[in-house]
């Protein structure tokens, strides 16, 4: 419950961006949803860059590109207007909605990973033969 007499900070801080839109690690271009870790990391789905970005708590001069980040596109390698993101702890990864490509990816955190795997691709799904068709349903997508 918060107190009716509760104060707020009137200042806030920047922990992420604040240099203008671009490309740059000290940028974002149209940042759209953000995960916190338990390590107090700051996950980024940074949209018009087609790139997943990461903070660490304390470091708010750089970023680290975690997924994607090689240009705009529908490869393994890349994403294409990726609009959420959220931390998987039993595998590790990032589970990714990347909005342009209609899907769902999960992309691992460990070093070295530099493509990602489809979870969710409903542009494939096809509906069950017959006249009982039966479709998922996935909000969201295009």
């Amino acid at each position: 419950n918060i107190p009716a007499n509760a104060k707020w900070a009137q200042n806030g801080v920047t922990i992420a961006g604040g240099n203008g839109g671009g490309g740059a690690t000290n940028q974002l271009n149209d940042p759209y949803g953000l995960f916190v870790d338990d390590d107090q990391a700051v996950v980024i789905a940074d949209t018009y860059n087609h790139r997943i970005m990461q903070w660490k708590n304390g470091d708010t001069t750089n970023g680290q590109v975690v997924a994607g980040g090689t240009g705009q596109g529908n490869g393994l390698h890349q994403l294409q207007y990726p609009t959420d993101v959220l931390i998987d702890k039993e595998t590790d990864s990032l589970i990714i909605c990347d909005y342009g490509n209609g899907r769902v990816v999960r992309w691992s955190r460990r070093s070295g990973t530099t493509k990602g795997e489809i979870l969710i691709d409903p542009r494939s799904m096809i509906p069950d033969s017959g006249t009982d068709r039966k479709w998922g349903y996935f909000p969201g997508f295009p």
